[in-house]
């Protein structure tokens, strides 16, 4: 039988840092892997998570809630999606995605936490995150 799980979302089981400009927190809840994001002004995930993950766009599968602030999304096909605070998103494989204005974008992601934003690369090649 399966045990209830209970876990504050400040306290993840895994910190991983984005090149700079945020961060994303991943939560393990047995067969549930959740992931908080937080996405500073500035940030764009061609530039600040890209050299982590070593491929040409974002390869993950989102199903998020955007907490605050505004992000950008530009698919490969060339959908673009304006996310906003209270939106329930699915993003699939294939896209770019930026920070909208001066606001940190907070989100929480039900099914891209496992593999998003883990290094890919060799730990020689990986470039280092920046703790600022």
């Amino acid at each position: 039988m399966a045990r209830a799980i209970l876990k504050k979302a400040g306290e993840a089981d895994e910190r991983r840092l984005f090149v700079s400009h945020g961060e994303a927190d991943v939560l393990n809840l047995g067969e549930l892997i959740i992931g908080r994001g937080v996405f500073e002004p500035g940030w764009q995930w061609s530039q600040h998570v890209k050299p982590l993950s070593g491929t040409e766009s974002c390869e993950v599968v989102h199903t998020l809630c955007v907490l605050t602030g505004r992000m950008h999304i530009q698919m490969r096909d060339g959908q673009e999606l304006d996310l906003d605070p209270g939106d329930v998103a699915f993003i699939p494989p294939g896209h770019d995605a930026w920070v909208v204005g001066d606001e940190v974008c907070r989100v929480v992601d039900f099914t891209g936490a496992e593999d998003y934003a883990r290094v890919r690369m060799g730990r020689d090649e990986a470039p280092q995150p920046s703790l600022q």
